[in-house]
């Protein structure tokens, strides 16, 4: 049976809709929650694969955040024995920084819905192609990355040139939220650190989301958006492995 290591930071960013598709396809998933267990050290080489989630806090906190250089070294290692890797917002981050790509604050920050638009690689891509050519996506970020060197780009917003990459056949960053429904984005939009978040750049930038705005969008897009993520979370998770038998239950295991 195939072994998912998961990555989290905060419990308010968790796998979304990406865990009753594992589940679903009977991976076995350990998670290492860094928020719970600052000095995890996993051993990376016992699993087929790697899913990075998001979280407030950013690559350049290294200096007092240890386990992001953990999760960089877990990463890298990943890399070397050619198993593949999700990234999702910082995760993302993470990735293209231990691919030798710099991580910046972004001018303007990013949240609520936006129109992502596929490059033509990203259009062709086999994970990321279900997308089409463009896409409402969800976003919550104040950083972005550069696409590595020797990484393909596949995607960009307007105001995000950088949105997506794959490197190598298996590797892969996504700085938007495809793991999003209906009710985690309430649950991000009640969170205190996030509305502090959100109200203060509702108040520097006219015609920035609010929390009316973000809800009624998330009611226009959120269904396309989770059929679309389904079929690009799924083929991610081919790569890891055959699927299992609809039936067969999953466990889950936390360290």
């Amino acid at each position: 049976m195939p072994r998912l290591l998961v990555f989290q930071h905060v419990a308010a960013e968790p796998l979304g809709t990406l865990d009753p598709l594992i589940r679903r396809r009977g991976h076995r998933i350990r998670f290492a929650n860094f928020e719970r267990h600052p000095d995890l050290q996993p051993n990376v080489d016992r699993y087929r694969g790697l899913i990075v989630l998001g979280g407030p806090m950013n690559v350049e906190d290294h200096a007092h955040r240890a386990h992001l250089l953990t999760e960089m070294r877990a990463i890298e290692r990943m890399l070397e024995l050619g198993r593949p890797v999700l990234g999702i917002c910082l995760g993302a981050q993470l990735l293209a920084h231990v691919l030798g790509a710099p991580i910046r604050r972004h001018p303007e920050a990013e949240i609520g819905w936006y129109p992502l638009h596929t490059t033509q690689a990203g259009r062709a891509d086999p994970v990321l192609s279900p997308l089409g050519d463009s896409a409402p996506v969800f976003q919550w970020h104040r950083y972005s990355f550069d696409v590595p060197r020797d990484a393909v780009h596949l995607a960009r917003t307007e105001g995000c040139e950088h949105q997506a990459f794959r490197y190598g056949d298996n590797a892969y960053g996504f700085q938007f939220h495809l793991e999003m429904d209906q009710p985690l984005i309430e649950r991000w939009l009640g969170n205190p650190a996030y509305r502090e978040e959100l109200a203060e750049l509702s108040g520097i930038a006219q015609g920035h989301a609010t929390e009316d705005s973000i809800r009624a969008r998330t009611r226009e897009h959120i269904a396309a958006m989770q059929v679309q993520a389904d079929s690009v979370f799924n083929r991610f998770l081919d790569l890891v492995g055959m699927p299992q038998r609809r039936w067969t239950l999953p466990s889950r295991e936390w360290v």
